[in-house]
């Protein structure tokens, strides 16, 4: 018996490359006996690399496949035909787990089915291959985690899950072989789920910005040394506040269409399906943005730059001649600063705390009902209190211009999408508008035809049963 545990603690590493070492020396640390296969180990000395892979045995491919029963290949794929065809024999039944990527996606197929077939009467897995070498080497490394695992063989499945855990990772098992070529394809993409998120947000701030150009240079004279500060800081925070809108619109949009198809399971069309996988990304511009708002207006609060935010006041000097002096001056913050602060302060803590819930640290930790109850309801609070910030700040201004010129204020033309996503809320917190969506979400269907095929009838009723 501890014979057999010896050989199971024995795992092999096929190439002496970056990764292959850093294999090794992860497997020595986590109480493995690592034995690296190489095609000339004659050439190799593991101790010019690392003192910690001295004790690590270095032999030649085929003694390293006889001697353990998971093997690790940690080659380029373009090596796998010449170095392990010819060793096919040796393969039979160990769990050989490639880790290599390729340079550019594939759909069609992925290195672990080429190295399938190459090795068909092993027993393939592909793991490990969205962790680096720089983060198997150290252990406080910051990096990828988690350890994505397909294999066909749900026994291999499970024991290197267990090998992921002794290592010092999180496996996640994806099933059948095919899901390889996802991995694959995932660490060949840059930065897929942002792209759309950040062309949606430099249109927007662009947009803005063109607006903020005619009103302040066009319409006004703004002196331009106040353009980086005073005037970007416009578009800043607009920018931030109708990305905030966007962010809870969809689903609200949603909620209607479901409504409207009076089921939940007709998908929703692409263009919404997509905008609500991207809530998150467009969440984290948001905060970027409304950062960079906020520590801009505090560089530019005072009563030189919000005047009228702050009371006015002067001081006189009794003349001695012809008539007194007079000097305006600014004093404390009135109503109109203090609660624009105020609320711009709640909202910016409440949005602190949604970021942060975002942090897989941190919302690994939160059950469903928590989660929901940060992201929905304090979200829907903390859009509430961002659109309170701009309209106190602008409901003064408005009164004095009056209509139609009111219609071209930035904190006016700012607040159309988060007002229009506050009444879609309000709506659908109508009770009796509430308890249908609810029983559309729970399995219920309106108007559900359902044929009859022994009769050829078609029998139209509600299908009240959840899922």
């Amino acid at each position: 018996m501890d014979m057999e545990q010896h050989i199971s603690r024995r795992i092999g590493v096929i190439g002496t490359g970056t990764y292959g070492r850093a294999l090794a020396k992860r497997l020595v640390h986590s109480g493995y006996d690592a034995i690296i296969g190489s095609r000339k180990p004659a050439c190799r000395i593991l101790s010019e690399y690392d003192e910690c892979l001295c004790d690590v045995q270095l032999t030649t491919i085929t003694e390293c496949v006889t001697l353990c029963e998971v093997v690790f290949v940690a080659l380029h794929s373009e090596h796998f035909a010449d170095t392990l065809s010819p060793l096919t024999e040796i393969f039979t039944d160990k769990i050989t787990i490639d880790v290599s990527n390729r340079d550019s996606p594939s759909n069609k197929t992925s290195n672990a089915e080429l190295l399938q077939s190459l090795l068909p009467t092993a027993i393939v897995v592909k793991a490990f291959n969205t962790t680096s070498a720089s983060v198997m080497d150290n252990y406080i490394a910051g990096g990828r985690r988690k350890i994505f695992i397909a294999s066909n063989d749900v026994i291999a499945r499970d024991r290197v899950s267990n090998l992921a855990r002794d290592m010092g990772f999180g496996p996640v098992d994806l099933g059948e072989l095919t899901s390889s070529r996802r991995m694959e394809t995932y660490v060949t993409r840059l930065f897929p789920e942002w792209k759309m998120p950040v062309l949606v947000t430099c249109v927007i701030f662009g947009i803005w910005c063109l607006y903020t150009i005619y009103d302040y240079y066009i319409v006004y004279t703004y002196s331009y040394d106040q353009l980086f500060l005073t005037v970007l800081n416009m578009p800043i925070c607009t920018t931030a506040i109708t990305l905030m809108a966007l962010i809870y619109m969809p689903g609200c949009l949603a909620a209607f269409m479901q409504m409207t198809y009076g089921t939940k399971h007709k998908p929703f069309p692409k263009w919404m399906d997509a905008w609500l996988k991207s809530r998150k990304q467009l969440g984290l511009l948001c905060f970027i943005l409304i950062l960079a708002h906020v520590l801009m207006s505090i560089m530019l609060i005072s009563p030189a730059n919000y005047g009228s935010w702050f009371h006015s006041t002067a001081i006189t000097i009794p003349a001695n001649l012809t008539h007194d002096l007079h000097l305006p001056m600014k004093t404390v913050m009135i109503w109109k600063g203090e609660a624009a602060s105020l609320a711009g302060i709640v909202a910016f803590i409440l949005l602190c705390l949604l970021a942060t819930t975002t942090l897989p640290s941190v919302s690994d930790s939160l059950n469903w009902r928590e989660w929901r109850f940060i992201q929905s309801s304090l979200g829907f609070t903390m859009l509430c209190m961002s659109a309170g910030h701009v309209l106190i700040m602008g409901i003064p201004g408005w009164m004095d211009a009056g209509f139609p010129k009111v219609l071209t204020f930035f904190s006016f033309l700012s607040l159309i999408l988060p007002a229009s996503v506050v009444l879609m809320k309000l709506i659908l917190f109508l009770p009796c508008v509430d308890r249908y969506v609810s029983k559309i979400r729970k399995g219920w269907e309106r108007n559900t035809r359902r044929l009859h095929t022994n009769t050829g009838s078609t029998d139209e009723r509600h299908c009240e049963d959840g899922m």
